[in-house]
């Protein structure tokens, strides 16, 4: 068994422009923030991206990493739409699949069984399917011969996930109240990589093994970075910050990537943060 641990530039290190890459957590929940941080602190670029959209997609969006963006949604939870995501798109920064929540599910199921494609029934009867002209519908060949959408595995060459906490072989515990799929991104990825608010040495043989969501089979890299979410919440570790989080959706971006995203590393972002607080009181 050997020691996975990196820094998240590390991490970026082994990323490469025009990559797929995938983002768990979900809208402005439990995001990799720190890794998508160190992501534009580098000049990797041209990236498909998969994501239960958040501001993960909105920073790289606005900082112009995208190519293509393959998403259910892309969302602040408690604003309803990312706005630098929307800027982007109406300006026609990046192409984009735009599909059901459930499809994405099963996009993510196959890539995770290696399967070329899973069908559905979600999609049928919708606009998705006229949005997505490149989708496809299979017939069942038993003696129903339903119709249903074909939907493609959302295979991805890298993941990146954020979790409560995880040990040095990339055993990772949520301790909040959903797993928002990331286990599903670490199998569907040739690579994945797990932040994590806080190292331990390892699990105690009473920790709850349901909590335990994603294994060290499926990992290729650990990350601590306490606080990493920020600015999106890791229950119970800490909530959403929604002062920044309304900061960030109504500061130029400009403005808002040369004050907080100028530094060279994830401590000047924090430290950053903590100067704007305190200047809030």
């Amino acid at each position: 068994m050997s020691d996975k641990t990196m820094t998240p530039d590390e991490v970026v290190g082994r990323l490469r422009s025009g990559m797929t890459l995938g983002i768990g957590g979900w809208g402005s929940r439990r995001k990799p923030m720190a890794l998508v941080r160190a992501l534009l602190r580098s000049e990797i670029t041209d990236l498909t991206v998969i994501s239960y959209g958040g501001p993960d997609v909105g920073l790289l969006a606005a900082a112009g990493r995208i190519r293509r963006l393959v998403a259910a949604f892309t969302t602040l939870d408690s604003i309803p739409l990312e706005p630098h995501f929307r800027a982007a798109r109406e300006r026609g920064a990046f192409a984009m699949t735009e599909l059901d929540e459930a499809m994405f599910m099963w996009g993510l199921h196959a890539a995770a069984n290696r399967l070329p494609f899973l069908p559905v029934r979600a999609g049928l009867g919708s606009d998705v399917m006229t949005v997505n002209p490149e989708l496809r519908t299979v017939t069942s060949p038993y003696e129903d011969g339903e119709t249903f959408v074909a939907v493609p595995a959302l295979r991805m060459d890298a993941a990146l996930v954020h979790l409560n906490r995880a040990d040095r072989l990339g055993n990772g515990q949520y301790l909040g109240p959903d797993p928002y799929f990331d286990d599903l991104f670490c199998e569907a990825a040739d690579t994945a990589y797990v932040s994590c608010e806080q190292l331990v040495d390892r699990f105690d043989a009473d920790t709850a093994p349901q909590s335990l969501l994603v294994s060290r089979h499926s990992v290729t890299g650990v990350v601590e970075t306490p606080n990493g979410a920020h600015f999106t919440s890791c229950a119970p570790d800490h909530a959403r910050d929604e002062p920044f989080q309304k900061l960030y959706a109504t500061t130029p971006w400009p403005a808002f990537a040369e004050r907080f995203l100028s530094g060279k590393s994830e401590d000047d972002y924090q430290q950053a943060v903590r100067t704007w607080h305190e200047e809030q009181r």
